[in-house]
């Protein structure tokens, strides 16, 4: 595919529709980041309780693997319901979810219980992320859409950093036990309210489905979702190529998240605060990978990009990350954050460009199950053989090797497609 010269921003910015779905977007993600810091810190940095590397897989498996479970289904549900309504009712839905939550940890409440609220919002707070990308389209012109992309999933994810650095400066406030934690938490209801209604000022329809291919059954059809979100995202090389790079990637980041929190809260003795440099570091490298992609696109080609991308990361994890000190690691978040976004623009332009409209939000809900799945099983793969205070240079070698290893299957997987 002939992909044109990055749309620029002002192009598109100018529109009133995308410019309300990019504050959608915003006051979503930022409620996001807020809600998981805040958790983060009630969980991790709480001294009224304690969680080991295997509690800590155990945490991802609890959010990530049960909605990886049924959002094949929300797929099918995107592309039958008014995305409009979609993302209203989704977006209060997560925002009670947040506030029982908030009142969950106020109570000292644990393990299942505790797990099972986050579940909920994390897999609502993933509906509407996949309502919000299967609706650009709609919103800006197609030669428009990688440049609309990565300007709304940059700024997006920068939002999610500032929440989360919100949510570490209210702790300092509110402090650092369960009460204060449920506070940070509680606020992050706001984003969820915000994006409900900039997305109630939308037309009825405007955001699709604009064709509805399913059976008029509404079980059949959700049940249906994974096996026709598989089969659009095959029949697409370009996305079946992206989505090997990008678990490659997820499965590194995995391991390194869970390497960066034990060094933080255990070897560094940095705390939150060290975390909170961390996430900053990693905004700064999603915000210049926002900016760069589009054109590095033009220039290069997606493929190039895409290994460049995973090359880049790779060296990165290994040649700053295998020292283990605060300085080379920061360093190493901005350009393995930064090298992660890409990818991710990469593959989501491929669903938006290259996947029919009436499958693409099942092919998203394929894509954030997939996504999921690869972070939960290397979390906790790592978490098994993980000393506690995190320094493990066998475990970011297997990083480094897995990012070269994604690099080749995703060539491997271009070139095949294309023979066939």
């Amino acid at each position: 595919m002939t992909i044109s010269a990055p749309a620029p921003p002002a192009t598109f910015v100018r529109d009133r529709d995308f410019r309300r779905l990019l504050f959608t977007r915003l006051s979503a993600h930022w409620g996001n980041g807020m809600y998981q810091a805040g958790l983060a810190g009630a969980v991790l940095f709480n001294p009224e309780r304690a969680a080991d590397a295997l509690a800590m897989a155990g945490g991802f498996a609890a959010l990530l693997l049960p909605y990886s479970l049924v959002g094949p289904f929300a797929g099918a549900l995107l592309d039958r319901w008014d995305r409009r309504k979609v993302l209203i009712f989704a977006s209060l839905l997560r925002s009670v979810t947040i506030l029982a939550t908030a009142v969950a940890v106020g109570t000292g409440a644990a393990g299942i219980g505790l797990f099972s609220l986050a579940l909920a919002s994390e897999g609502i707070s993933r509906f509407i992320g996949s309502g919000l990308s299967a609706s650009l389209p709609h919103v800006v012109d197609e030669k428009a859409v990688v440049a609309a992309n990565a300007f709304a999933a940059t700024w997006g994810s920068v939002l999610a950093v500032v929440g989360g650095g919100c949510a570490i400066g209210l702790r300092a406030l509110t402090g650092a036990d369960d009460a204060g934690s449920a506070w940070v938490t509680a606020v992050a209801a706001l984003g969820g309210i915000g994006a409900a209604v900039l997305a109630s000022g939308f037309t009825r329809g405007l955001l699709g489905p604009s064709t509805v291919d399913e059976p008029s059954n509404p079980a059949l059809a959700v049940a249906r979702g994974l096996a026709d979100g598989a089969k659009a995202a095959w029949r697409t090389p370009s996305v079946t190529a992206g989505f090997v790079a990008l678990f490659a990637h997820r499965a590194s980041y995995g391991i390194s998240l869970l390497v960066t929190v034990l060094l933080m809260r255990n070897h560094f003795a940095a705390g939150m605060t060290g975390l909170g440099q961390m996430a900053a570091f990693a905004g700064a490298g999603i915000l210049v990978a926002g900016l760069l992609t589009a054109r590095l696109i033009k220039l290069f080609g997606r493929v190039r990009v895409v290994v460049g991308a995973l090359v880049l990361a790779a060296v990165a994890q290994s040649a700053l990350g295998l020292p283990m000190t605060i300085p080379t690691a920061l360093l190493a978040a901005f350009l393995v954050t930064g090298a992660g976004q890409v990818l991710k623009l990469c593959v989501d332009s491929s669903v938006q460009l290259d996947v029919a409209d009436e499958a693409r939000g099942r092919v998203f809900a394929l894509y954030d199950t997939l996504f999921n799945v690869t972070q939960v099983v290397a979390v906790s793969l790592a978490a098994a053989v993980i000393p506690d205070d995190g320094r493990s240079p066998g475990l970011l070698v297997t990083a480094t090797a897995l990012y070269l290893a994604g690099a080749a299957c995703h060539l491997l997987a271009v070139r095949k497609r294309r023979i066939r």
